[in-house]
């Protein structure tokens, strides 16, 4: 007896209404109309973020098959008068020519909407706050990822053409002597150059460097910077300094710490919350300001040689049940940002600590089978578009729920 479905497309059921009218929210706020492809391309903007949305959520094991299936998708979906390319070779040149400009517009509009549709979680306490932090992901060892990604990948800037001052030469450490030492000692010193060197090599192995600014109101990435493994996640802050909103709060761990780095936030118009440990010298009762309860400064040698100021900062410190936790904060005025807020703030930015590997999962997910440096740097950045997106669109769903 003939099956009854022979003949019939054998592709699966997607509902193709709805996802369109998903993509035609995600994408309502962003100008695509600034961004001009050549005549002869048979991609759009459109159809390019869709599609790549698409091949960094689907499942498929190769990326091939990925990008193979969500054109299938956005073809039908997006009702398309022209069939896009179907090179693969050609979507990812495409993807490292225009992922970043594109992902400017969508993260542009995705803030917009977090402001608008979620306004009732965009702030906290009065404040609308972000956590910052970065990462590294562990790349595999392809030639173009060891290009790309390995520690000295990029140009450095600045260089002087001044001669090169000759190293000193360390003094030789003393030679032991042999048979000193019980077996157990000289198996953990074992161990431990083995460990050393295993590190090192790990150091000089090909990583991804991500640095997030998340929305700790909407527990959303907000904006978010790549880099090869000897990035600096400081300079990626600071690069995304000038997109928060004026006045915004800073939450970050004690990496996050320096008489230059906080300064430039308190110019910037935004304000800090971060958390310091022993390596950082607070001072008190220098008279710089009206001296009251947990009023500190930092004041390190260097910037006082300079004739710099010392910067004003409150100290609150909470007990975590182990050990007592320090937290600094550029907000003098307690009626403005309460001990208990400080608690809560930083208690808070732990969302970012869960996103993180999350982050790491869905790279890691199809780049450890094949992986190209430029292809690895579009899709990182594209993976985390597609969280926002994903989260957003979930976000706003859930509270119209609620509401009706």
């Amino acid at each position: 007896m003939p099956h009854q479905d022979r003949g019939r497309d054998s592709l699966p059921a997607y509902n193709h209404q709805g996802l369109r009218e998903s993509a035609d929210w995600v994408l309502s706020g962003a100008t695509l109309s600034s961004v001009e492809f050549r005549e002869d391309c048979r991609w759009s903007p459109r159809s390019l973020i869709v599609t790549a949305l698409l091949w960094v959520w689907s499942d498929e094991k190769t990326l091939k098959d990925r990008f193979a299936t969500a054109r299938k998708i956005v073809q039908r979906a997006l009702h398309l008068s022209e069939e896009p390319a179907s090179s693969y070779q050609a979507f990812t040149k495409m993807l490292r020519r225009w992922t970043g400009p594109l992902l400017v517009l969508l993260a542009s509009a995705f803030q917009q909407r977090m402001r608008r549709d979620l306004s009732k979680r965009f702030r906290f306490g009065g404040w609308v706050v972000f956590a910052g932090d970065g990462s590294r992901l562990e790349l595999p060892r392809t030639v173009s990822n060891e290009q790309r990604f390995s520690a000295g990948s990029c140009p450095a800037a600045g260089k002087s053409d001044a001669p090169a001052v000759p190293p000193k030469k360390k003094p030789k450490p003393k030679k032991k002597a042999k048979g000193k030492g019980t077996k157990a000692q000289r198996r953990r010193a074992c161990r431990r150059r083995k460990a050393s060197r295993a590190r090192r090599k790990k150091a000089a192995g090909p990583q991804l460097w991500l640095t997030v600014f998340w929305h700790v109101g909407t527990q959303l990435p907000w904006d978010w910077r790549t880099g090869p493994s000897d990035s600096s996640e400081r300079d990626h802050l600071l690069q995304m300094l000038s997109g928060l909103p004026a006045g915004a709060l800073i939450t970050a761990d004690a990496g996050f710490v320096g008489y230059d780095f906080w300064k430039a936030i308190l110019d910037s118009g935004r304000q800090f919350l971060i958390r310091v440990g022993s390596n950082v010298r607070l001072l008190k009762g220098l008279g710089y300001a009206k001296e009251k309860n947990g009023l500190v400064y930092l004041w390190p040698d260097e910037a006082a040689s300079k004739g710099q100021p010392p910067l004003v900062v409150r100290l609150v410190v909470v007990h975590n049940g182990k050990h007592p936790v320090y937290l600094v904060t550029s907000v003098l005025d307690e009626k403005a940002l309460s001990d208990k807020q400080v608690v809560e703030i930083y208690r808070m930015r732990w969302g970012i600590e869960v996103y993180q590997p999350e982050f790491q999962a869905d790279v890691r997910a199809a780049e450890i089978a094949e992986s190209v440096g430029g292809q690895c740097a579009s899709r990182s950045r594209l993976v985390v578009a597609g969280h926002v997106g994903d989260g957003l669109t979930c976000s706003v769903e859930v509270g119209a729920g609620r509401d009706s």
